[in-house]
């Protein structure tokens, strides 16, 4: 067969046999056109619903006291003690750090571990009462009027002691000066704070400020400035301001270890601001948890007077100063740098650091229980501390919260008394004018 262009034209109107034969033909079905599903919008990522004002209020106070259970058995020692002592870092609740505790100096008669909280919590647990009776901000005054007869007339149970006895049975000695001061010395309350210790006595139970404040880390600071008159001085006092805007700065919504950071530099003064740029400073160069205590200790121990040995203080320890500060606190926020907000690398990081180790895991749990509420905190440590300690952990901060409610609406009451009371005096030059025109 050849190509039709190869083809004479008579040959090419000749009929090929081959050619004209018919083949069988498939009959074709009309294809119908299938209309195609629209496409499917991409679903949007639901975004994590805030922890409620109620969850972080109970989150901040667990936090705290499962931070101070677990920070309370290796209190004193240095990293490397607690790695002899347990084999390794610390990573849960331990035992106390002597067999005999019982005897062995310098904590007997206290039974630390074993879940058992320490004053830091029975202080906070203290201060949530007087916010309940008086249910609006506190001063100083409430300090002498509610806290001192709650510390000398009503037996508690004493996890450390096991047994029930009066808190100030218990209390450290710069806890005991407000008694002495306020109930026997009938000081001013607002100087009653003047002569004691300056240490962390007054910063680590003012998590109830921030939480009563939630929000507002400037009333935070400034109410626990006054409640923190009756109890320290100098950066003692200055501390307890600064962790409670830092516990109301977390309560923000959109908040974050770095923001919680950032507002308690804002407002920190003198030595404790300079403390806490350091080691956040410092924190930011770790690169993981065996690094951060002796990182963060050298960031800070320029501004601490307690010295290298945390047992033998230097001579000039605890004295007012405008250039130091505690080292409890700038740790504590450092560790939440450096946890980026989860509860156990922050407070495991805060334990494992040694020295004054239940306060500064008090700090750092209450502050990451309030930005991530209660579900933060792992339940068989809050379960473990709750039945160790005799404590019901849930209930101080419910009843916080709804105190917090009750002076929100007041303070929302006063505001508009002040704005109308301002509108009119601001309008009275006007209208003066006006007449004399």
């Amino acid at each position: 067969m050849t190509y039709a262009s190869e083809q004479t034209p008579a040959a090419a109107h000749a009929p090929d046999a081959q050619a004209t034969r018919i083949l069988p033909v498939t009959p074709v079905t009309p294809v119908t056109a299938v209309a195609q599903p629209s496409p499917v919008p991409p679903v949007p990522p639901v975004a994590p619903v805030p922890p409620s004002l109620e969850d972080r209020a109970t989150g901040a106070l667990v936090g705290a006291a499962v931070g101070d259970a677990l920070g309370g058995p290796v209190e004193g020692r240095t990293p490397e003690e607690i790695v002899k002592r347990h084999g390794g870092r610390v990573e849960g609740i331990v035992g106390p750090f002597h067999d005999d505790w019982r005897t062995a100096r310098p904590l007997a008669p206290f039974h630390k571990g074993d879940g058992h909280v320490t004053d830091d919590t029975l202080m906070t647990h203290a201060l949530v009462r007087v916010y309940e009776a008086v249910r609006d901000h506190l001063d100083a005054y409430d300090i002498a009027d509610h806290l001192v007869p709650d510390l000398i007339g009503t037996p508690r149970w004493i996890p450390e002691l096991e047994a029930e006895a009066l808190p100030v049975q218990r209390i450290f000695l710069a806890e005991k000066w407000i008694v002495a001061r306020l109930h026997y010395g009938h000081a001013d309350p607002r100087e009653a704070g003047v002569g004691n210790i300056v240490n962390c006595g007054a910063a680590m139970y003012m998590a109830p400020v921030g939480i009563v404040n939630a929000g507002n880390p400037d009333r935070a600071y400034a109410e626990a400035l006054d409640i923190a008159g009756a109890h320290q001085s100098s950066y003692g006092r200055e501390a307890a301001g600064v962790f409670a805007a830092a516990v109301a700065a977390a309560f923000v919504p959109d908040a974050t270890p770095s923001s919680v950071v950032v507002q308690a530099l804002r407002l920190a003064k003198d030595g404790t601001r300079a403390a806490i740029e350091a080691v956040c400073e410092a924190a930011s160069s770790v690169t993981g948890p065996e690094s951060a205590a002796a990182l963060l200790r050298a960031a800070v121990a320029p501004f601490d007077t307690v010295g290298p040995d945390y047992r033998n203080p230097s001579l000039g320890a605890r004295r007012p100063s405008r250039l130091h500060a505690i080292e409890e606190l700038p740790i504590a926020l450092g560790m939440l740098l450096i946890g980026g907000g989860d509860f156990r690398s922050t407070v495991l990081g805060s334990v494992n650091y040694g020295r004054d180790s239940d306060s500064i895991a008090t700090m750092s749990g209450a502050l990451v229980g309030a930005l991530r509420g209660a579900e933060a905190v792992p339940t068989e440590w809050s379960t473990e501390v709750a039945r160790a300690s005799r404590l019901d952990l849930q209930a101080p901060g419910a009843a916080l919260a709804a105190v917090a409610r009750e002076v929100f609406t007041r303070d929302r009451a006063r505001a508009r008394t002040h704005e109308q009371a301002f509108t009119a005096i601001s309008a009275i030059p006007a209208m003066t004018e006006a007449v004399g025109r």
